[in-house]
């Protein structure tokens, strides 16, 4: 125990803990840290080498006996129904589920989306019902036979703080210098300040950024292996992480058919791990991104405003010295193409990856630092309930390369600085101005890439720059490209074609004026690619031919995507009428063909008319079917289901004009010879019954037959 030790107990004493037990601890287990912190400060709230040590054995028992396992779900529901009730620490969520008009709990890791929960846990605790939360439950054991449900929430104590006290955080803080305090939050994250230097710290206290400044948009690009998801997903409970795969609107912004906002109004802070694998399936998506980025709202049939910061991070492939002396790379090369210059723009800080060090257990600290949920809750308190935005108006002086957004993201950096390390206000004139460089130089990389991207000269004003307590104009730069030419002056390739291409300075091009053509984007190779000078136009797609043809028994390489894909361009509602979606394989061919349909991004609404005989079980047939209808609402795609017991001919009309007519409807597949066999699942590779497939373009003005 050191000198910043003691001091720090003293001031916050019951809100620290030592570090180096969660580092001992939290090998082997995949539990959050927070939720480890919770039960060290529990067990091991002493400085007794003994008692640290029976904490530790009580913690490992808790873990052992309440936390549950992901492969050990069948062994914690004997536990309930042979004791009665039991407690574990499992992330709940909770769901509201149509058909039965009610809510049902789900416990991860315990395995059962049907739990009986009170009203009055979700109330209290809103992120139940949006990403879930970790808490300490008690499970019963329901006995009733009669009721649908086995299990039921006795009691859920959610591993947080019941309340903070902004004010005596503050006090404490007061009791130490500004660079005690950053190895105080260094330390509170489990790093070791004195192995680090002042320029890494730095980057460190960024990463904190997007968890303390509502609305603030952060990305970090760098080698693998640094650290950079850490913070957002086991830092704070109020974070959360999404691992790649699909971005669509209604799970980040609003969901229309359920009427309810996504993670964005749940969340203080929604990020992006490896940001270069998000799938971005509709365009709207981004258009949402780029209005919720600028101004913390938009607008989906109801205004809707979030304070939630966004967060993207990911790997660069390519050595940073390669890609700022390179005339065709950029550092933003691993973002989707999707992100365009204007999500870009709207970026308050880019930072350096590459210049932070591998994880390492050298870097661990052994000292005390914050609980971390303790520093959650005041990084939480003061983007809920504080605003030093005019404080730092009032006090900068930006130069006139500044412009709009840069003035906006440079801010936003300094008064994340301010809230961090200053909750209290008190800031010298030498650390505002240092904190005023680092949000300048953080900016301007993200400029300096948009610059390479364009062009014209519409981000060609990259000499970012302050005004010091002198007088004096100091231009920052970053130190990654401050000597490469291709950065500081990327050439400007001709949009028509001509072989000369121009180096223009930026402080030439930023006086310059060009007409409208010259803002086209020239294309950027993909890595390994020969970068083209000439641009390249995207011929336009041709229009799908009317088809007429038979698939032929035994035929493979035909599935609900391969015949209805072409013909989807542009549609918005399907109706499918097939009278035989009664049995349990044939429900199960009406979810690959929403699966095959919603691939359309602008799908909106599958409408569905089927029949039923008297050896239909109706109850049977009507869950499996809302079952399918919740799990289109979660897309925010409404289906809707009608029964007509005269029906009989089968149809799939697309609101675009184009009908397609299979005379087996979609009960077109063989049964498989065995359940073990190659195309039991693609269709691509299934065996086809022998049908007739009509396709065409009905007559807009034409009465439909019934």
């Amino acid at each position: 125990m050191d000198a910043l030790d003691r001091k720090l107990i003293s001031a916050f004493d019951g809100k620290v803990v030592r570090k180096d037990l969660l580092h001992r601890i939290k090998k082997g287990t995949n539990v959050p840290t927070f939720v480890l912190e919770f039960l060290l400060a529990r067990y091991c709230a002493s400085d007794e080498p003994e008692e640290i040590q029976a904490g530790l054995e009580a913690v490992l028992e808790t873990l052992n006996d309440n936390y549950v396992r992901p492969n050990e779900a069948n062994k914690a529901q004997s536990k309930v129904a042979t004791k009665g009730k039991y407690r574990f620490i499992d992330k709940v969520h909770v769901n509201y589920v149509e058909k039965d008009r009610r809510h049902w709990a789900a416990l991860e890791n315990f395995d059962s989306r049907r739990i009986a929960i009170a009203r009055k846990y979700f109330d209290e605790n809103d992120r139940l019902l949006q990403g879930g939360l970790w808490a300490e439950v008690t499970i019963a054991y329901n006995e009733i036979e009669d009721d649908d449900y086995a299990f039921y929430v006795e009691d859920l104590r959610p591993i947080q703080l019941s309340r903070f006290d902004f004010d005596r955080y503050c006090e404490g803080r007061k009791e130490f210098s500004r660079d005690d305090w950053i190895d105080i939050i260094l330390r509170s994250v489990g790093l070791e300040p004195t192995v680090l230097s002042h320029r890494l710290k730095l980057h460190f206290i960024a990463r904190l950024f997007p968890l303390v400044e509502p609305n603030f948009n952060f990305i970090e690009l760098g080698p693998r292996g640094t650290g950079k998801s850490y913070f957002f997903s086991e830092f704070s409970p109020y974070s959360t992480l999404i691992s790649g795969g699909q971005a669509t609107k209604a799970t980040l912004f609003y969901n229309n058919q359920r009427k309810k906002i996504g993670l964005v109004g749940f969340w203080d802070t929604v990020a992006f791990d490896e940001v270069g694998g998000i799938k971005v399936k509709d365009q709207d998506t981004i258009q949402i991104m780029k209005d919720f980025m600028a101004n913390g709202r938009f607008s989906r049939g109801v205004e809707v405003i979030a304070d939630a910061s966004m967060a993207f991070v990911g790997n660069l492939d390519l050595s940073v010295q390669q890609i700022v002396h390179s005339e065709v790379y950029d550092l933003f090369q691993p973002l989707p193409k999707e992100f365009d210059l204007a999500v870009m723009d709207r970026f308050a800080l880019y930072l350096p990856g590459w210049e932070m060090p591998k994880n390492s257990s050298d870097f661990l600290t052994k000292s005390y630092g914050f609980i971390t949920d303790y520093l959650a809750e005041a990084f939480h308190y003061q983007l809920k309930q504080t605003n030093r935005y005019e404080e730092v108006s009032k006090r900068i002086r930006l130069g006139k390369s500044v412009e709009g957004r840069d003035e906006k993201g440079i801010k936003k950096t300094v008064v994340s600085f301010l809230k961090i390390l200053h909750p209290a206000g008190d800031v010298s004139d030498q650390e505002f101005e240092e904190y005023v460089t680092y949000a300048i130089e953080c900016r301007r990389r993200v400029k300096e890439q948009m610059n390479k991207r364009k062009s014209d000269d519409e981000f060609a004003k990259i000499n970012l720059s302050y005004i010091n307590n002198k007088d004096e104009e100091i231009v920052v730069y970053c130190p990654e490209s401050k000597t490469a030419e291709a950065t500081q002056e990327p050439v400007r390739k001709d949009i028509h074609g001509d072989e000369v291409a121009k180096k223009i300075s930026p402080q030439k091009s930023a006086g310059n004026k060009k007409s409208p053509s010259a803002t086209a984007q020239t294309k950027q190779p993909e890595p390994g690619e020969q970068p083209s000078p000439e641009v390249t136009l995207k011929e336009n797609a041709q229009e799908p031919k009317e088809q007429h043809f038979t698939i032929h028994y035994g035929a493979t390489g035909y599935s609900y995507e391969s015949i209805l894909s072409p013909y989807l361009t542009g549609a918005k509602t399907i109706e499918i009428e097939d009278p035989y979606i009664r049995a349990n394989h044939q429900v199960q061919n009406f979810i690959r063909f929403c699966e095959a349909v919603i691939k359309t991004p602008t799908i909106q609404k599958i409408s569905l008319c089927t029949s039923y005989d008297e050896l239909t079980d109706l109850k049977e047939l009507s869950d499996r079917l809302n079952d399918v209808k919740q799990s289109l609402l979660e897309l925010d795609i409404e289906l809707d289901i009608k029964i007509n017991e005269h029906l009989h001919d089968r149809e799939i009309r697309i609101d675009n004009g184009w009908t397609i007519k299979i005379g087996r409807g979609l009960d077109l597949y063989q049964k498989p010879d065995s359940w073990y066999s190659v195309g039991v699942y693609d269709q691509f590779l299934k065996k086809c019954l022998e049908t007739k497939i009509d396709i065409f373009k009905r007559d807009a003005a034409a009465p439909r037959e019934r």
